[in-house]
């Protein structure tokens, strides 16, 4: 008992340490963003600004267009999401469904894909886009995003297409229901919270994504958030610490929201209400 119980502490204590440790850039940004420049350049850091001040978002939104790039990041980070979940369900279900050997090749070419570093494909893909006069468009960005996001998305609904008992297909076939009936009334409403964490991920991959938004997007009035984010540094790589501070906490909250909203739908039971009466 006593060597349950002080594991079982010592889980906890590993779990806080976890918790503070993803917490503190976060709550040292949100700190930061509310701080006077005289506060930002004190040798004596408090986490609670002294005097609270708005100035730095004021400031970050006359400096650089900020709502712009947010409506460009949305864009993008929706469509990708959107397209990607439409390709990736119907696919993950054959891939499930029929477990044949190239669907066990494409699983395997799925997870190995994902070790493919940015650097590896920037070159071609540049050239590719180009070909199609698709750079410095969105339009180029969301398909380079969709195309990133496609096996991960693929590899998580395949899971939750598996663990859909067939059952309760073989169940509705019974009762008279078709392929397309079953797949529409039973199938798709179990996978809703896989399709809702996968999309949910595939949009925050999209939304903070930095480096293909850099690459191929080249006038300002088309960038991203990410990249807007970067011109708070100066040519010497001086940052203007207060308004980047501001602009980054800002650039945070839709992540937040969003999940904040889900939650429930993500970690809720998948098969609840699956029971046949």
């Amino acid at each position: 008992m006593r060597t349950s119980t002080t594991g079982r502490v010592g889980q906890y204590a590993a779990l806080l340490a976890y918790l503070v440790f993803l917490a503190f850039p976060f709550l040292w940004l949100v700190s930061t963003a509310f701080k006077s420049p005289r506060e930002l350049g004190s040798l004596h850091p408090t986490w609670i600004p002294r005097d609270p001040t708005l100035d730095n978002f004021r400031q970050a939104f006359d400096e650089q267009p900020l709502l712009r790039a947010a409506g460009n990041s949305l864009l993008a980070a929706s469509a990708a999401a959107v397209i990607a979940v439409l390709i990736a369900t119907p696919l993950a279900y054959v891939m499930a469904r029929h477990r044949t050997r190239l669907a066990k090749v494409a699983t395997g070419w799925v997870v190995v894909s994902q070790a493919f570093p940015l650097v590896l494909v920037i070159i071609p893909l540049f050239l590719v886009l180009k070909n199609l006069r698709l750079i410095n468009s969105l339009a180029g960005l969301v398909l380079v995003y969709v195309v990133w996001a496609l096996p991960f998305a693929l590899w998580m609904l395949v899971g939750y297409v598996r663990a859909v008992p067939t059952e309760l297909e073989e169940a509705a076939a019974v009762d008279g229901a078709g392929r397309l009936r079953t797949l529409v009334s039973v199938t798709a409403p179990l996978l809703a919270p896989g399709i809702v964490a996968t999309a949910l991920f595939a949009f925050i991959t999209a939304w903070n994504e930095f480096f293909f938004a850099l690459v191929l997007l080249k006038t300002s009035d088309k960038q991203t958030l990410p990249v807007v984010l970067t011109h708070f540094i100066g040519a010497e790589g001086v940052a203007d610490l207060g308004p980047l501070a501001a602009a980054a906490f800002l650039a945070t909250l839709p992540s937040l929201i969003i999940f904040a909203i889900i939650q429930r739908r993500i970690t809720g039971g998948m098969l609840a209400g699956a029971v046949k009466s």
